[in-house]
């Protein structure tokens, strides 16, 4: 069966601020829709794909569900940004979604969960007033909208950037919500903060964007992203009210996790938007990481994730296997760009030249819809690239392993374009810190425009035992790196 991997969509495919939601036997995920080599966030229309809810290492591919032509407003920046959706009481699908800058959350409706959907209608008072229109209304991004086990639907939105009012004299409060009527599109009353901004926004733990609602048991989480530290989430027994602090679920660059922080982070930082979901019997916490060295190219990640006994979660990290069911098995090549650390040994001191020559995930060739080809790219001196987890299968029942478990012999074999004469080093890191991790010493001397394959010499691997692949390359030139393989000697 196919492993699942991180990204766990096609590498060509750019679907950040996902929202996961189940509908029938199978799992669903909408969000925005980045360009490969965009100029600009969410450029491409709603797209979505789904998965059986037995097999999330298989995703299909749904189509456009919604089109910026299929939204009547005239506006200068006709960008989708960030959508939800729920299944109304009348068996439909509501897709709530904001136009850039427009401070307004509008709906479609659509008979189905993943078919063409039509415009509705824009969110508005009871008067008719669409609401984000006039001065002093809170302003409304990134619309999560939630029904309550009694039927009760809520809308959250809310951006919290430094200044507290935009031009038009709409307010940045923080986060906030409303009760919608049955007709999808009436705010029962105006909203109300359920998370206020505070003085010291840039603190890690602040509320920027991106909420999300989510109902586990008796508890209700709101999930938000700060603004570079991922995403951070907050509980309560009430769906509009008395919210708590509570902690960061995941950050793709693994803010939080081994002393990494958003200004030395484990992979590119940036902001993050994604959700909470239950799939049969484990937690799972989606969200996006960036590619290309650019906020305009992101891609769908999750992970497991655990819920301890009193309902909270505790941060998980990023990891290469992430929807699959356990470590990867050492079996066929293994792509480059499911790395989930890529860190770059140079501190560049101005945006335009971090663009330019940084470490990243990259491809060939335009934004397109079909041909895997990502690759890690601008590998120079000092760059880490790293992989979790992987495990080289025992070939008997053996559950549990000593310092005298049974090691295999293995070599790697590296497919590599560039020009470039150094070390690569290569350090394999078990989980279980009572085995050595090994140490491979790979003399690099690469002078191909083509892809290229490089052998290590043998080292030993132990069966059995899960463990992390870390590249660092040492010397001289620049290269791009597509994949590797294991091969037992």
């Amino acid at each position: 069966m196919k492993e699942a991997v991180n990204p766990f969509l096609p590498s060509y495919e750019y679907v950040p601020d996902g929202e996961p939601h189940i509908f029938g036997d199978r799992v669903y995920l909408y969000g925005s829709h980045d360009k490969f080599g965009g100029k600009d966030y969410c450029e491409n229309d709603y797209v979505c794909w789904s998965a059986s809810i037995d097999n999330l290492a298989n995703w299909r591919y749904e189509g456009v569900i919604y089109r910026k032509e299929d939204d009547p407003k005239q506006v200068d920046r006709k960008i989708l940004f960030a959508p939800d959706v729920i299944k109304g009481k009348d068996g439909r699908f509501y897709l709530y979604y904001s136009l850039a800058h427009s401070s307004i959350i509008s709906v479609a409706v659509c008979n189905e969960p993943a078919g063409k959907y039509s415009y509705l209608g824009d969110v508005s008072l009871a008067d008719g007033r669409v609401y984000g229109t006039k001065a002093g209304d809170y302003y409304q991004f990134d619309p999560a909208v939630f029904m309550d086990d009694d039927g009760e639907i809520y809308l959250y939105s809310g951006f919290c950037p430094r200044q507290e009012e935009d031009e038009l004299g709409r307010k940045y409060v923080g986060c906030h919500v409303s009760k919608i009527e049955d007709d999808y599109l009436t705010m029962k009353s105006e909203p109300v903060v359920v998370i206020n901004r505070k003085d010291d926004f840039y603190d890690e733990t602040r509320y920027f964007e991106a909420p999300s609602m989510r109902k586990f048991g008796d508890n209700y989480y709101l999930i938000y992203s700060v603004r570079l530290g991922g995403l951070h989430y907050m509980m309560s027994k009430y769906p509009d009210r008395d919210f708590v602090y509570k902690g960061r679920l995941h950050s793709t660059s693994d803010v939080g996790i081994n002393g990494y922080t958003a200004d030395k982070p484990a992979y590119p930082n940036g902001n993050t938007h994604g959700s909470l979901i239950k799939i049969k019997n484990q937690y799972y916490i989606f969200d996006h990481r960036y590619s290309n060295a650019s906020s305009y190219s992101r891609q769908a990640v999750a992970e497991k994730i655990y819920m301890a006994d009193d309902g909270s979660f505790k941060q998980v990290e990023a990891t290469s296997c992430g929807l699959n069911d356990g470590p990867l098995k050492l079996k066929g090549t293994i792509p480059s760009y499911i790395a989930c650390n890529l860190i770059d040994g140079i501190n560049y001191k101005e945006k335009e030249e971090k663009a330019l020559n940084s470490l990243r995930i990259s491809q060939d060739g335009p934004d397109r819809e079909v041909g895997e080809d990502q690759y890690v790219s601008h590998i120079h001196n000092t760059c880490v690239i790293g992989y979790k987890y992987f495990e080289l299968p025992a070939p008997t029942a053996t559950t549990t392993f000593t310092n005298s478990s049974k090691s295999t012999n293995m070599t790697l074999n590296l497919t590599i374009r560039g020009e470039a004469k150094g070390k690569f080093n290569i350090k394999l890191i078990y989980k279980n810190s009572a085995y050595e991790n090994e140490n491979i010493c790979f003399e690099l001397n690469c002078k191909n425009e083509t892809w290229t394959s490089f052998n290590t010499d043998k080292f030993p691997l132990i069966e059995g035992e899960i463990f992390a692949i870390f590249f660092r390359y040492e010397g001289e030139g620049e290269f791009e790196f597509k994949d590797f393989s294991f091969k037992k000697v």
